[in-house]
């Protein structure tokens, strides 16, 4: 019952008396960001959602623009801008996102979009993640994020789609608010702190004892 109706219904409204409250400082950040640099205000990709359906993820912009510093081309580390990487470490960078909960392209809490590019990659249980909606923030984020595998990450999320009620998702959503404030595992995003992940040459599945719903 709440899988089907109840967490849409949850997620929607969150998402609706979120974007009202923060609309200030949605609205602030995105003039800071238009002042600072001449590229977009929003950082847009096509991610796979639920069922791998492909939509539009957005975030908040932070990298400039500038490509090469005379002939020598910038890494994605060196483009992040100062007032991105305040984003980046307080979250704030994924604000947007409440626009794609509003659209029903994603809830509060799920397994994080990753790159279309890992789809042929996932083995059957890992492809499992793409089972509900995709969230802003998940299973795996609260134990451990960037500081696991790609394996533990997948895991993860897969255990949180066999396990998924509301008492998982409200211990997920007050984790998150705990990390955030302490700043723990909230740090890049998960292409930039990890190595891209290139498939599984023979997967099996890893032990994930310590999470606990």
């Amino acid at each position: 019952m709440y899988k089907k109706y109840f967490k849409r219904i949850f997620s929607f409204s969150g998402a609706l008396l979120l974007t009202a409250a923060l609309a200030l400082l949605i609205g602030t950040i995105a003039v800071v960001i238009k002042a600072k640099g001449s590229g977009p205000v929003l950082f847009r990709q096509e991610r796979p959602g639920k069922n791998g359906k492909l939509f539009t993820i957005y975030k908040f912009r932070t990298m400039s623009s500038e490509l090469f510093r005379g002939e020598i081309k910038l890494s994605d580390v060196d483009r992040i801008t100062r007032f991105g990487s305040f984003l980046r470490k307080t979250s704030l960078d994924e604000l947007p996102q409440l626009f794609n909960v509003l659209k029903g392209e994603m809830s509060f809490i799920g397994p994080r979009p990753l790159l279309q590019e890992y789809l042929p990659l996932y083995s059957p249980r890992q492809s499992r993640r793409h089972d509900v909606l995709p969230g802003i923030t998940g299973f795996a984020q609260v134990n451990g994020r960037n500081a696991i595998t790609w394996e533990q990450k997948f895991e993860y999320d897969v255990m949180y789609v066999e396990n998924l009620k509301f008492r998982t998702d409200a211990k997920i959503f007050f984790k998150t608010i705990w990390n955030v404030l302490r700043r723990e595992g909230v740090n890049n995003s998960e292409e930039m702190t990890m190595d891209i992940f290139k498939g599984n040459d023979e997967y099996t599945k890893p032990a994930a004892d310590n999470a606990a719903f």
